[in-house]
C-alpha cells in the first residue's frame, strides 16, 4: 500500500500518542476530539461500537479501538503501524524509567508538572460520555441501560463486570421486536489465519519457555519473558490495571515458591506502577518497565531486549484476536438479534464511561474545588472551543507548576 497518503494520520495518531492521559476512559474522549470532530477518520457510531467491540476482548481496549480506526482508513498494514506508533512514546519512556529505578526506590513520584493531570482526564471522560449519549441514550430503554451499567461499574469493582454488563446490556435490548437490520453488505473475509497464529503462539512460547526452564538454556529469561507477557495479553480482561497481580506473582512470588530470589521487588513494580499513570499512551507500557529490570542482570543490552520483547509479546495476542473477531463480528452484525444488541451495547458503554469518570475524581488528591475547576475547564474548551486537546493537555501541566 502507499503509505504516503495515510502521512497525516500517522502524524495525528503520534501527536495523539504523546498526549493521551487519563487511561482508556480519557483516551476515549482524545480519539473523539482528534479522530471524529478534527479528522473525521471515523463517525461517533462508529467509535462508540469499535470501542464497544473491544470492551468484549481481552487486551487493551483502547489500543484496539485505535487499531480499527486505522484498520477502517487502510486495511491491516495501516493498522499495525499504528499500533506500533501509539505505543512507542509510553514504551521509551517506561523502558527510560527503568533505567533510572535505583533512585525511586521509595515508591513515590514527583508531584507539581503532572498533579493536574488526572482532573483534566475528568473533563475528557464527560465530554466523550455526553457526546456518545446524543447517538446512543435516545429513548426510556436505553436510558434505563445507562444508568443500569453504570450504577453496576459503580459498586462492582471488578475486571469481568466489563463484559457481563454489555452482554447483559445486550439481551436487554433484544425484548424489542421494532428495530430490524439495514439488509446485509457484502460478505467480509475472515482472516483465519490470524486465528492460526495466535494458538500456534500460545502453544510454542509455553513449550519453549518450560525447555528453557528445565533445560537451564543460555538466555531462558528471554523464552520465559516472551511466554509471561503472551500469556498476559490473551487472558487479561478489563485493561492494564488487572496486569499488576499477575506481574506480581509471576516475578516476585513465583520465584521464591520455588527457592529462587525474586525477580524483581514489590517496590519497583508499584513504583513503575505509579510511574505508568503520569506516561502517555496504554496502561500496558509498563510490561516495556517490568521487561528490563527483570533483564538488568543481563546489562544494558538485555534490558532493552526484554523491554521490546516483553512489550511486543504482551500486544501481540490482543490485536490478532483483534484482526480475527472483527471481521467476523461485521459479518454478524446484519443479523437482527446482533443489530438490536448493539442499541443495548452502546447505552452500557456510555453509562460505563460516565462511571468510570465519577470513580477517577472521587481518588483525585487534589483540593476539590480545585480539581473541579480544572475538570470543569477541560469539559467546557472541549465542548465550546476549538481548543486542540495537546494544547490542553500542555496547559494543565505548565499549570501544575503553580498549584500541584
Amino acid at each position: 500500500m502507499l503509505f504516503h497518503r495515510h502521512i497525516p494520520f500517522l502524524r495525528a495518531v503520534l501527536l495523539y500518542a504523546v498526549t493521551a492521559f487519563g487511561g482508556p476512559q480519557g483516551h476515549i474522549g482524545m480519539m473523539t476530539r482528534t479522530f471524529v470532530q478534527r479528522r473525521r477518520d471515523v463517525t461517533q457510531e462508529e467509535l462508540l461500537e469499535y470501542n464497544a467491540f473491544c470492551q468484549m476482548l481481552p487486551g487493551p481496549s483502547s489500543t484496539q479501538t485505535v487499531i480499527l480506526i486505522a484498520y477502517k482508513r487502510g486495511g491491516v498494514p495501516l493498522a499495525i503501524v499504528t499500533l506500533l506508533l501509539w505505543i512507542l512514546p509510553a514504551g521509551l519512556l517506561m523502558t527510560a524509567a527503568s533505567f533510572f529505578v535505583s533512585y525511586l526506590q521509595d515508591g513515590t513520584l514527583p508531584k507539581g508538572l503532572l498533579s493536574l493531570l488526572q482532573p483534566m482526564s475528568v473533563g475528557f471522560i464527560a465530554y466523550a460520555a455526553l457526546r456518545m449519549m446524543k447517538t446512543s441514550v435516545r429513548h426510556l430503554a436505553t436510558w434505563g441501560i445507562m444508568l443500569g451499567a453504570g450504577l453496576a461499574t459503580l459498586m462492582i469493582r471488578s475486571p469481568w463486570v466489563f463484559p457481563v454488563v454489555l452482554i447483559i446490556s445486550g439481551m436487554v435490548a433484544n425484548f424489542s421486536s421494532r428495530r430490524i437490520p439495514a439488509p446485509a453488505s457484502k460478505p467480509r473475509p475472515v482472516r483465519w489465519v490470524s486465528l492460526w497464529l495466535f494458538a500456534a503462539l500460545f502453544i510454542l512460547a509455553g513449550v519453549l519457555s518450560e525447555a528453557a526452564r528445565v533445560g537451564n538454556w543460555p538466555h531462558a529469561r528471554l523464552y520465559n519473558l516472551f511466554e509471561n507477557f503472551y500469556r498476559f495479553g490473551a487472558i487479561v480482561f478489563g485493561g492494564g490495571h488487572v496486569l499488576m497481580p499477575m506481574m506480581q506473582y509471576q516475578f516476585t512470588e513465583l520465584p521464591v515458591e520455588r527457592g529462587l530470589p525474586a525477580l524483581l521487588s514489590a517496590g519497583d513494580l508499584w513504583t513503575g506502577y505509579g510511574l505508568v499513570q503520569a506516561v502517555p499512551g496504554p496502561v500496558f507500557s509498563l510490561s516495556a518497565y517490568v521487561g528490563s529490570l527483570v533483564m538488568a542482570p543481563q546489562g544494558t543490552s538485555g534490558q532493552v531486549l526484554g523491554a521490546l520483547v516483553a512489550t511486543l509479546a504482551v500486544f501481540l495476542p490482543s490485536t490478532l484476536l483483534l484482526l480475527f473477531l472483527f471481521p467476523l463480528y461485521q459479518n454478524l452484525r446484519s443479523h437482527t438479534a446482533v443489530y438490536r444488541a448493539l442499541e443495548g451495547i452502546f447505552a452500557a458503554i456510555v453509562g460505563v464511561i460516565w462511571a468510570s469518570g465519577i470513580i477517577l475524581f472521587t481518588h483525585l488528591e487534589q483540593p476539590f474545588w480545585l480539581a473541579t475547576l480544572v475538570a470543569a475547564g477541560t469539559f467546557c474548551l472541549l465542548q465550546f472551543t476549538r481548543v486542540p486537546a495537546p494544547v490542553i493537555v500542555a496547559a494543565c501541566i505548565l499549570s501544575g507548576a503553580f498549584f500541584g
